[in-house]
């Protein structure tokens, strides 16, 4: 992948948006380090704290900033909800692209290469999107999602897409990006009102997006696939 890299006539930076609200240490530094970790190295990762009232989340978003020139940080006075931490990480956001990633999700190493090498392919696309699977507490894979290529139709009755998911950011921009007052529907509302605008779409047919279960999160929950949490 990296002498890949070398050739790749398109390098586009890709921003990662990732809203932060008191998040375990461990699941934390793992959902940074996973995106430290990538191949790729056109990256920025932009993390704002919602308000959180854990001191650790402070503290360990304050020591990534100073040691990675990579890595942005907000801390939010207050919290604002994930739909509104999303919108000031969005802000702070400066690549071509935007990737959206949880406070305890990872990627693994491969994810953006391969999500570039499908724009050295088609750059004219505007959303790309990948198969996913879950982690257990214990770091275990299991429940892989393997999604179909792009169908408007299922999108009108589910959030199939979900994660991983990479916009365009001009055109996340003309639409005015998250709204306000959706939270755990936020990501869906985007998608609904992106691809209205566009059908350049793509699906890579890889696991590229590990959704992290743990109690009370939306991967753990019967629902299965509906709208993030």
């Amino acid at each position: 992948m990296k002498g890949a890299i070398k050739g790749l006539g398109y390098t586009p930076v890709i921003s990662v948006v990732t809203p932060v609200y008191n998040t375990d240490e461990v699941w934390l530094r793992k959902c940074i380090e996973s995106v430290r970790a990538q191949v790729y190295p056109h990256w920025e990762l932009c993390l704002v704290n919602d308000g959180s009232t854990r001191p650790h989340v402070r503290a360990i978003l304050d020591e990534y900033v100073t040691s990675e020139p990579r890595i942005l940080v907000e801390h939010l006075d207050r919290n604002q909800g994930i739909a509104g931490a999303s919108s000031h990480a969005l802000k702070l956001a400066s690549g071509d692209f935007v990737a959206l990633l949880d406070h305890d999700d990872e990627l693994p190493p491969e994810a953006l290469f391969e999500v570039v090498k499908r724009l050295n392919d088609t750059p004219d696309l505007d959303l790309i999107y990948t198969d996913e699977d879950k982690l257990e507490a214990d770091g275990r894979r299991t429940e892989p999602f393997f999604k179909p290529d792009w169908s408007p139709d299922l999108l009108s009755s589910m959030n199939y897409i979900t994660h991983l998911s990479v916009f365009r950011r001009s055109l996340l921009s003309e639409i005015g990006g998250f709204r306000h007052g959706l939270d755990g529907s936020q990501d869906y509302d985007l998608l609904l009102r992106f691809t209205e605008r566009t059908e350049r779409i793509a699906h890579i047919a890889k696991v590229l997006y590990h959704w992290r279960k743990i109690p009370g999160s939306a991967a753990a929950s019967l629902r299965g696939q509906a709208p993030r949490l």
